[in-house]
């Protein structure tokens, strides 16, 4: 399959599927703007290899200027994993900056025990870095429907509070720098339709470290919210509805950047 019948692929036979519900989230969320730059995370995985067609897509259609920087961070691939991501990269017509790192090397040494929570901040930081390096003022990552639903259950159910993944954020530590999540409103079993309709096969985690060992909460929660869905078909978009519709006449406490609440604070304010 050629690069344009990929490219029809996304917007003809998954339009409904994949590329309105990718519009919708960036025009919802307001995600991207005139003259932004924007550097898209690849990891070699399904999602942010889809992203990065979209956004190139997008961006020879758009009303409105923008640019796109595609990059890949190497954190240690095995050879194989590594020479799988550049052939789809050709694959796909990207052109992506590739860079290593040592961050399998670095949570192999010092976090045996919890390698995952260790990587993911070192990626980040690499990320950041590399955002301000290129001079661009965003980040694109592949973060999807399920991703978010998900992350709400593990923050309930493991973490006692009501938390997800936001559609933006800004930096803490990096001024001027923004995440986006484009893929906000696109469902992970699309993505993998599409996947199985193109006949590509991209890298899962590719982690040197864990080797696959590491049973993730998040595993046990998407199985969760299947089985949920057995009885109620529609629980993944409740899930996902509860965070746009929260009711702060009942709930018992909140945090902000003051700190922490209780509804008792207010109880008897009139």
């Amino acid at each position: 399959m050629d690069n344009d019948e990929i490219i029809k692929s996304i917007t003809k036979k998954y339009r409904k599927e994949i590329w309105s519900r990718f519009n919708k989230a960036i025009k919802e969320f307001e995600l991207i703007k005139e003259n932004d730059k924007i550097m898209v995370c690849i990891s070699g995985g399904k999602d942010s290899m889809l992203l990065a067609k979209c956004l190139e897509e997008l961006k020879r259609h758009s009303h409105y200027k923008f640019d796109l920087e595609y990059v890949v961070m190497n954190p240690g691939y095995k050879k194989e994993n590594l020479d799988l991501l550049k052939e789809n990269l050709e694959k796909l017509n990207i052109n992506a900056h590739i860079f290593d790192s040592d961050i399998f090397s670095v949570c192999d040494s010092i976090a045996k025990e919890n390698p995952c929570y260790l990587c993911a901040r070192m990626r980040r930081g690499f990320l950041y870095s590399k955002a301000k390096e290129l001079g661009c003022n965003k980040i694109a990552l592949g973060h999807h429907f399920d991703d978010v639903i998900e992350t709400i259950m593990l923050n309930i159910l493991y973490a006692g509070e009501y938390k997800t993944m936001m559609p933006k954020l800004k930096s803490t530590n990096f001024e001027g720098l923004e995440l986006i999540r484009p893929f906000y409103y696109v469902h992970e079993s699309d993505i993998k339709s599409w996947v199985n309709y193109i006949g590509l096969h991209f890298l899962n985690c590719a982690c040197s470290v864990t080797d696959g060992s590491v049973e993730s909460k998040r595993k046990e929660i998407k199985e969760l919210i299947k089985k949920l869905k057995e009885t109620n078909p529609n629980v993944d978009i409740h899930i996902l509805r509860s965070a746009f519709n929260v009711n702060v006449d009942s709930i018992v406490g909140f945090k902000d950047d003051k700190g922490k609440h209780i509804f008792l604070d207010i109880y008897d304010e009139d």
